[in-house]
């Protein structure tokens, strides 16, 4: 297994992994290929891909993507997956590695994520990762996209 900086030539085969995923949350604005290219352009040290050596994964060489950015302060990531017939190999912890590795370099040393209460694999995976759960927040959302549409 190889794992190198995502680039958006990999988007293609990005999109059809997480289409290979149950239950990924994804959105028509910002995981759209304008929307992806955006991201790294902003967050080109931050975002990895898993790549399979003998190419016989069903998407293509992808095997994994974990998309992470910051705020200069904090790190967020988004949008970790890993194909279907690749788990349980450690590949997701590999990319995390990766992600928090490539965010001290940048100086920064908190990480954050939000997973979908009901994703109760992911949430096990993000535990056993030392990621904490805080019940001390309430996270909002304010789609934007919809706030043009009903200024015009």
């Amino acid at each position: 297994m190889i794992i190198r900086k995502m680039a958006i030539a990999d988007y293609r085969q990005v999109y059809d992994l997480w289409m290979a995923c149950a239950g990924m949350g994804l959105n028509d604005v910002d995981d759209s290929e304008s929307g992806v290219r955006r991201f790294l352009e902003r967050n080109p040290e931050t975002c990895f891909v898993s790549l399979d050596e003998s190419g016989q994964a069903p998407t293509g060489d992808i095997t994994g993507v974990i998309m992470a950015g910051n705020d200069g302060r904090r790190g967020y990531i988004y949008h970790t997956a890993v194909a279907p017939d690749h788990r349980h190999q450690g590949i997701a912890s590999l990319l995390v590695q990766h992600a928090c590795s490539a965010f001290k370099d940048l100086g920064i040393s908190k990480v954050a994520l939000v997973a979908f209460s009901s994703n109760l694999a992911g949430n096990s995976f993000w535990e056993r990762q030392g990621f904490s759960l805080r019940d001390d927040l309430a996270y909002r959302n304010l789609a934007l996209q919809r706030l043009n549409r009903l200024d015009t």
